[in-house]
């Protein structure tokens, strides 16, 4: 398999950590976001993934599949040890929620394609920026997940599963933009437990190829 990312994307980070909880070999293909006006938009790239976006995971047929929350279930279907979604069917869909609520609210808003939307097309200062970002991951999303999780080592039950693969990357990111969750500890002892784990530690985006 073949990961198209860039080192700074949560989106690849929650595949990165996907395939390195299933002990899954891949090759990574990086993606620079923002050299060369972002590698992202050129035709070879487009051609991929039709949203000039990452990740994209190429597998050994060349088959292509986008988006990660898309990316991991297949790996998850594929390679069902370990699970990362429960088999009982509600504590399932609480999974999926605290996932999309970091994926689908949180993510969406604060990506790097919106943030420079913000700063060129809307001419605003790198603090209404800051503030932007500060707000919709907090107010838009952190507090809730704080809410919504369990407070044990883990998101729910007693190992990661696919809402810590969405946490983890979205801590990285709120801790790079100095935004506050210091008053999030169940979150934080999340932090704490998937630190612990190889897997979630070799996907952190200083430890990429690319983040050189």
């Amino acid at each position: 398999m073949k990961l198209y990312g860039y080192f700074r994307s949560s989106a690849a980070y929650r595949v990165r950590i996907a395939l390195n909880l299933k002990a899954i070999a891949y090759e990574q293909a990086p993606v620079h976001l923002i050299r060369n006006g972002g590698e992202q938009h050129s035709l070879a790239c487009r051609a991929r993934n039709p949203q000039a976006l990452v990740p994209t995971l190429e597998l050994d047929d060349g088959a292509l599949i986008t988006q990660s929350l898309a990316i991991i279930e297949y790996l998850d279907a594929k390679e069902p040890s370990p699970a990362l979604l429960p088999a009982d069917a509600k504590l399932a869909a609480r999974v999926r929620a605290v996932a999309l609520t970091i994926a689908c609210d949180i993510h969406p808003i604060n990506n790097l394609r919106v943030l420079a939307y913000l700063k060129g097309s809307m001419a605003q200062t790198q603090d209404a920026v800051d503030r932007w970002y500060s707000h919709w991951v907090r107010e838009g999303g952190l507090l809730a997940v704080e809410a919504m999780i369990e407070g044990g080592d883990f998101c729910f039950g007693d190992g990661p599963t696919l809402a810590d693969l969405c946490l983890i990357p979205q801590l990285y990111n709120a801790r790079r933009f100095g935004v506050e969750i210091d008053d999030l500890p169940k979150c934080l002892r999340v932090e704490t437990a998937c630190a612990s784990i190889p897997a979630f530690e070799a996907a952190r985006p200083e430890r990429q190829p690319d983040a050189a």
